[in-house]
């Protein structure tokens, strides 16, 4: 059987395992940049935190997901829960470094004309600064998630859900005349996948930045 015949034979597990892989890594996504947004807004104006964060992010990232993945069961047991928690520390790094920059980035003029005008701190975060160095933070969690796209299917070491189980039954049934296509399989999801949400965060980003700051 050639890829293209078993592609259509598994269509509806392959659609199913899609679904799957979009929520694993839409939830993660959301959490990272919820987190990294919120500990980039308290950190940016503070040099020592600024820096501490973002070595700790960065550690995040120097971790081997498999072994992630198996730390955190003891914690988190199998299936989502693991590949989630794994997924939100590896995707903030991104997010957190695209908010302090481009909070950085921001016009100190522009933030002082606004003080001027009796804005408090709070307004101008939310009213000037942040739709400014929006531009960037979209930019960041884009990164972030074609990133999780990747890992997350290893997730299927601890039965998380997603294309990731395609590839490991293949890697499971090596030498068999299955096992190429199942790899293929999931590895032509992933990529699919990955298209499908940078697709959409170009689009996020042009629809919700001001034309002024494009």
């Amino acid at each position: 059987m050639n890829l293209w015949e078993f592609l259509i034979n598994r269509y509806d597990d392959l659609i199913e395992r899609g679904i799957e892989h979009v929520w694993l890594v839409g939830v993660s996504v959301l959490l990272s940049t919820v987190l990294g947004v919120v500990l980039g807004v308290a950190t940016y104006r503070t040099d020592r935190p600024r820096e501490i964060l973002l070595a700790v992010t960065s550690t995040f990232l120097t971790v081997p997901s498999f072994a992630l993945f198996i730390l955190l069961i003891p914690v988190m047991g199998i299936g989502a829960p693991p590949v989630i928690v794994a997924l939100t520390m590896y995707g903030l790094l991104p997010v957190v470094r695209n908010t302090v920059t481009g909070l950085r980035e921001v016009d100190p003029a522009i933030v002082e004309s606004a003080q001027g005008m009796g804005m408090s701190k709070a307004q101008r975060l939310m009213q000037i600064e942040l739709p400014m160095a929006w531009p960037v933070i979209i930019t960041g969690v884009r990164v972030s998630t074609l990133i999780l796209v990747g890992i997350a299917a290893i997730g299927a070491v601890v039965a998380g859900p997603g294309y990731g189980n395609f590839i490991f039954d293949g890697l499971a049934r090596v030498g068999s005349p299955v096992a190429v296509n199942l790899v293929l399989s999931g590895m032509l999801g992933v990529i699919v996948v990955a298209i499908i949400f940078d697709a959409f965060f170009t689009l996020l980003g042009k629809l919700t930045t001001s034309r002024g700051i494009r």
